[in-house]
């Protein structure tokens, strides 16, 4: 086994990181200025995009932490937690313009993505990877 094995083993950890990270920093920008994932969070009004938020980033969490549980199903919970995170993401972009950020953001889903946004899309894609090649 070379470096691969190692990156490999550590890619769905870094993956779901990123997700993290991701949905902390600045996710979309308008003539508002800039949204994070906790702007689409809005427990008043627990609608679709609140539900998305939130799985997008408990999921990413706990899959962080289960990298380092010591449990039999640490591998079940983290692949539950992943296919949360992209449920909630799906979630985010069907609901996106029918919410109050839309409208606060402007028009168009791609068209305000920040690095946020990226971040946690190579996210997904790394624990994917991770998840299936490691």
């Amino acid at each position: 086994m070379g470096k691969n094995s190692g990156i490999l083993s550590n890619l769905f950890l870094i993956g779901m990181a990123l997700v993290a990270v991701g949905f902390i920093l600045p996710m979309f920008q308008g003539l508002g200025g800039t949204v994070n994932g906790f702007d689409f969070v809005n427990l008043d009004n627990l609608g679709a995009t609140t539900i998305g938020a939130l799985l997008i980033f408990i999921g990413a969490v706990v899959g962080v932490v289960f990298c380092f549980a010591p449990s039999g199903n640490a591998d079940m919970i983290k692949f539950i937690a992943l296919v949360a995170t992209i449920a909630g993401g799906i979630i985010i972009i069907i609901t996106f313009n029918k919410s109050w950020l839309s409208k606060t953001v402007g028009k168009g889903f791609w068209k305000h993505a920040t690095y946020g946004t990226y971040m946690i899309l190579v996210g997904w894609i790394a624990a994917l990877v991770g998840r299936f090649k490691g």
